[in-house]
């Protein structure tokens, strides 16, 4: 059974030129993440909501408990169709539970250009606010 985590993200966190920077240093391993230390309480964060499937206004991170090789979407294979599924309506519940009636934007981050710097998998949920198209 796999098992998931929802975290708020703080503004500190989002520095764009750092955040590229460690994107482009960042790549697949098998060390722990940040996400692994937060799953496993190694580190303090603001868990907002958590199952036994996934771990939560504005931005809000949702990560599957178990990697199990799957570090970025790209690294997908059908064994993960399960979890993949569940951080999508574990978005939408949250989504739900924060009252985010009018809308939210789900986020994926894949590989160096796509600006991902945890190799864990993890769903972007951003709300809270009128969203503009192209996003950046």
């Amino acid at each position: 059974m796999t098992r998931c985590l929802v975290t708020r993200v703080t503004r500190r966190c989002l520095d764009g030129g750092l955040r590229t920077r460690a994107a482009l240093a960042a790549a697949p391993s098998d060390s722990p993440t940040i996400f692994d230390k937060i799953i496993n309480k190694d580190i303090p964060a603001n868990v907002v909501y958590e199952d036994d499937k996934l771990p939560k206004l504005p931005h809000i991170l949702i990560i599957p408990k178990v990697r199990d090789g799957l570090t970025g979407l790209s690294k997908a294979e059908e064994r993960h169709c399960d979890i993949l599924g569940r951080l999508l309506y574990t978005a939408k519940l949250i989504a739900k539970q924060e009252g985010l009636e009018d809308g939210f934007r789900i986020v994926i981050n894949d590989g160096p250009a796509g600006c991902q710097s945890v190799y864990h998998l993890h769903v972007h949920l951003l709300g809270g606010r009128q969203m503009k198209w192209p996003p950046g």
